[in-house]
């Protein structure tokens, strides 16, 4: 991936280097991942519905933004959709005429979408009808965001869905490269902040530079973190018209998560939309 959704694979020794250490990890259930994906399509979408024929042009620097993670021309992400289409049927179907320009844009990290006039067409096409479309999504999704989010769950020694579906969503916006405002800044920037235990009544304690930090405190200080980087982004590419700063309500949705107790996800779990109102997500797993 490319600009600020980059994607990288988190590795031991950059677990290490961001102050983590390796805890007992509970991964989340088929049904709290569904409840995760979920609660981040009411921030991409408005809504809990799958969005595989989503497209349009947000005018944010990334080009068309397309599909159930907001894949970008201009990122990279939704090149690799294609290239897994292809993987999956053997060609790239009625994108095969805009192959080449789409290759390039993701190369040079381009916003720019003349030559695809017929983008948003196809996309919206295949995404209301075609499996293996739908299905190369499913797996870009989570090879780029949902895979690495809980690898850095993992190194943190996460045991909390509410903690686990932050990070995941945080990988869907900010991405998880190596930029300042990626997801593993972001962790840095958190870690930062525990020089002496904090306890807390999570059930769940982390080792955060050698201290002993609540689960449910380390992600409301993650919660700020992001925050503050949503309105004061880092990397001019995210400094434009001032979006990121409009979207500070997944933050705020999680902070009303947890203020509700929230913290593991059997069934359902109460949410705020982008409107700031209550909704009930609910698992379908």
């Amino acid at each position: 991936m490319l600009l600020t959704k980059a994607i990288t694979v988190i590795s031991p020794m950059l677990i290490v280097a961001l102050g983590l250490s390796f805890l007992t990890h509970a991964a989340m259930s088929e049904c709290a991942k569904d409840i995760a994906i979920k609660i981040t399509g009411i921030y991409e979408n408005g809504d809990t519905k799958v969005h595989y024929d989503y497209c349009e042009d947000l005018h944010d620097g990334r080009g068309f933004t397309s599909g159930i993670a907001g894949f970008c021309t201009g990122t990279g992400d939704a090149w690799d959709v294609l290239q897994e289409y292809k993987r999956l049927t053997g060609s790239y179907g009625n994108f095969s005429s805009m192959s080449d320009t789409l290759r390039k844009y993701a190369s040079n990290e381009s916003s720019s979408t003349r030559g695809l006039n017929n983008y948003c067409k196809v996309w919206k096409s295949l995404g209301r009808s075609d499996k293996n479309f739908q299905r190369a999504q499913d797996n870009i999704r989570d090879h780029l965001y949902y895979d690495p989010a809980e690898q850095a769950s993992s190194g943190l020694g996460l045991r909390l869905d509410a903690t686990q579906g932050q990070l995941f969503d945080t990988a869907i916006q900010h991405g998880t490269g190596d930029d300042a405002d990626g997801l593993k800044a972001l962790i840095k920037d958190t870690n930062k902040s525990f020089r002496s235990d904090q306890a807390g009544n999570s059930g769940s304690t982390l080792n955060i530079n050698g201290h002993k930090v609540d689960e449910i405190v380390w992600l409301k200080k993650f919660i700020e973190v992001r925050t503050d980087d949503l309105k004061h982004p880092k990397e001019e590419e995210n400094q434009g018209g001032n979006y990121w700063a409009s979207t500070t309500y997944r933050t705020k949705s999680y902070s009303y998560i947890v203020d509700q107790g929230e913290y593991t996800w059997k069934n359902s779990v109460k949410v705020l939309d982008n409107d700031g109102h209550p909704a009930t997500v609910s698992c379908s797993k």
